[in-house]
């Protein structure tokens, strides 16, 4: 992978994220399943426009989701004295042709990443209660080990005052052969439309 030293969130960071597909919108691309998303196509008119325009449209952020951004300081401090060092990472681009990318919360050592999520106490004690990667983060824990090809991510929910939910999920190969399959087709839809709108 290629690693770009910038702080998420700023605009170096954005101009980077710019037009390509990234791990957390790998399910508008494929379905935990492996198969092309019904929202693949809405996601390639909005990075062909991003790229087109050379700006990314501003999206809504909810209360709880500015307090996550807050508190995933807070969360990846609690991992560094529970499991281990994290380093902060910026934004990751696949290893070839550099199309597609992730923003990790943190890599850990050299074999690992940690991705970090801080929802409302309901949800939390939900993740709890299942004790397993929540589905809706099958996708991006996958993709994230896909770009930066590295051995394991370890998914972690936060909420102050309730114990942490640390899953390590290892790549799943069966899916990781769909995703770089679709990714593929994709990439190449997109610079297509890109051609024909410029």
């Amino acid at each position: 992978m290629q690693m770009f030293d910038c702080e998420q969130g700023s605009q170096a960071w954005f101009d980077l994220r710019c037009g390509r597909p990234t791990a957390s919108k790998f399910n508008k691309i494929v379905t935990s399943k492996g198969e092309p998303s019904d929202q693949r196509k809405a996601y390639l008119y909005q990075l062909a426009g991003e790229t087109v325009a050379g700006a990314m449209e501003k999206s809504y952020q909810s209360a709880d989701m500015q307090r996550g951004i807050i508190m995933e300081e807070e969360a990846r401090n609690l991992y560094t004295v529970v499991r281990e060092k994290v380093t902060k990472a910026g934004f990751c681009l696949a290893d070839g042709l550099y199309k597609y990318g992730c923003s990790p919360d943190g890599l850990v050592g050299e074999a690992g990443v940690l991705e970090i999520k801080c929802p409302k106490a309901s949800t939390h004690v939900k993740y709890l209660l299942v004790n397993k990667l929540p589905a809706e983060y099958f996708q991006q824990t996958q993709g994230q080990l896909l770009v930066t090809g590295r051995e394991w991510i370890d998914f972690c929910s936060y909420y102050p005052g309730i114990k942490p939910l640390i899953i390590r999920v290892t790549p799943d190969e069966k899916f990781l052969s769909a995703l770089r399959v679709e990714l593929s087709v994709f990439c190449q839809e997109l610079q297509d439309i890109i051609d024909k709108i410029k």
